[in-house]
């Protein structure tokens, strides 16, 4: 009987919840609490590793109806785009790291306190629910400096003008984004192919991948590749060819741009002045386009191979460079492939460096609900929430406090214990002028049409014109 009266009220409770109750509202809470819309856009996830949170956040919030929407990489910002164009666009959405340059103009910056109407329950043996007016600071830039990845803040913190003064100026930090995972580039490998060739452990150094590429990659007599030891050496048909190339640049000590964000990687940093004689990007770029030179011993790829993920998925390349994203379309494609994961080879006795991709979560400037849509991306964005998306989506983890407890997982281990010691870099307006003069910079030497010095120094020229962020207010 007890436990019946139990349930009964458990079910009043629920009841009444569910009715929103305004019984007591103050004004302002009214005010805050009319009838509106929350769109969220996506474009990595679907809705399913956010349910529990949109569950939590339609009881908190019950006068906004959130709606969640997922597009495919290659239609997502045409459809972005066109949105914004026709004042349609979603209340938060999705940048990569390398787009938030671009995307400043269409940013509301994250305000330092935002005040919202929410639904609470009060009473002790008569339990109501009511809506409240909740006012709340966001997370702080120190904040965000002390509980993320060292990759995010030089990514996500802009100097902006905040003034409202027409004749004055005002620059501050603000956040113009906040992650869930950062991911880094990786080594996957071909287990069944480096046991055949007696190599007990994938390579730790890019001397050790040089010799393994070596004993692994198959050349007949006219040159032709058989089978690649990795697909690596070439632009255009390797997968994510700029990060890795920028990764191998920042291994060797090049600075890729300075403190406005303007390229630097054509010049020798003032560090190395005395120890060498042409910039570390000139090497790093020499040691990767070696891969695709008929004329050196580590020769396995050239721009006739298919893409880099293909030839791996498809058994005819030994090891692949590619994020943890990857991983479900290597599986998906290729199921039975016996697949190992490592960590990015690095330059041996130097500090370790990796190289991070992600995207954010931001809100639009033309949002009419800009309070609450920081809101929900700081809950989004929180340690609770980013914990269960993190399971459910198998990703790694943005917040330091996330990673030591996904360092075993098996599918994520690897990325995530690169997320530490993972750079950026690119802080333009046209990410996708960036990628191509970078590939070019690679093709343009694999081709012989251009030397490294002068393929390095047309790519910085190219991306330098991109450099010219806009400011927000």
């Amino acid at each position: 009987m007890n436990r019946l009266k139990k349930m009964i009220a458990a079910f009043a409770l629920v009841a009444l919840l569910g009715q929103g109750c305004t019984k007591g509202v103050s004004s302002e809470a009214k005010a805050l609490s009319q009838k509106k819309s929350l769109t969220i856009w996506s474009v990595i996830d679907d809705d399913i590793p956010y349910q529990s949170m949109l569950t939590d956040l339609r009881r908190k919030y019950p006068y906004a109806t959130i709606s969640f929407k997922r597009f495919r990489l290659e239609e997502y910002e045409t459809q972005l785009l066109n949105a914004f164009a026709e004042d349609r666009g979603p209340d938060i959405f999705m940048v990569h790291n390398t787009w938030i340059g671009k995307y400043l103009p269409k940013i509301q910056p994250q305000p330092p306190r935002v005040k919202v109407a929410e639904q609470v329950v009060t009473g002790t043996v008569k339990k109501e629910a009511t809506l409240a007016v909740q006012e709340s600071a966001t997370i702080t830039v120190n904040g965000l400096k002390k509980e993320f990845v060292d990759a995010v803040p030089g990514d996500v913190i802009r100097k902006i003008d905040v003034s409202t003064d027409p004749l004055k100026q005002d620059f501050q930090e603000r956040i113009m984004a906040l992650p869930i995972s950062v991911d880094t580039l990786a080594l996957y490998y071909n287990k069944d192919l480096l046991n055949s060739a007696g190599i007990s452990n994938p390579p730790q150094t890019w001397g050790q991948f040089q010799e393994q590429v070596k004993k692994l990659a198959l050349i007949d007599a006219q040159g032709k590749v058989l089978r690649a030891g990795a697909g690596f050496g070439t632009g255009a048909n390797v997968e994510r060819s700029p990060d890795i190339v920028s990764l191998l640049m920042m291994q060797n000590r090049s600075v890729m741009a300075d403190d406005a964000g303007y390229p630097q990687f054509s010049r020798i940093p003032e560090e190395l002045h005395n120890q060498v004689e042409s910039p570390p990007s000139f090497d790093a770029l020499r040691f990767y386009t070696d891969f695709a030179n008929p004329e050196k011993d580590v020769y396995t790829w050239n721009l006739d191979q298919p893409n880099s993920l293909e030839a791996f998925t498809q058994g005819t390349s030994a090891f692949f460079l590619g994020y943890s994203y990857h991983l479900p379309t290597i599986r998906a494609q290729a199921p039975k492939l016996n697949i190992g994961i490592t960590q990015v080879p690095q330059i041996e006795n130097t500090p370790q460096v990796n190289y991070a991709n992600y995207w954010a979560w931001t809100v639009s400037k033309k949002s009419k609900s800009v309070d609450l849509a920081w809101k929900v991306v700081n809950i989004m964005t929180s340690a609770e929430q980013a914990d269960k998306y993190l399971t459910s989506a198998k990703r790694p983890p943005a917040r330091r406090s996330l990673i030591d407890a996904r360092l075993d997982d098996a599918d994520v281990g690897v990325f995530t214990s690169q997320v530490l010691t993972a750079k950026s870099w690119y802080h333009g307006v046209d990410p996708d002028t960036m990628e191509q003069a970078m590939m070019d910079m690679i093709d343009v030497v694999v081709k012989g049409e251009l030397e490294i010095s002068k393929a390095v120094n047309d790519a910085v020229g190219k991306i330098g014109q991109t450099i010219n962020r806009p400011t927000t207010q």
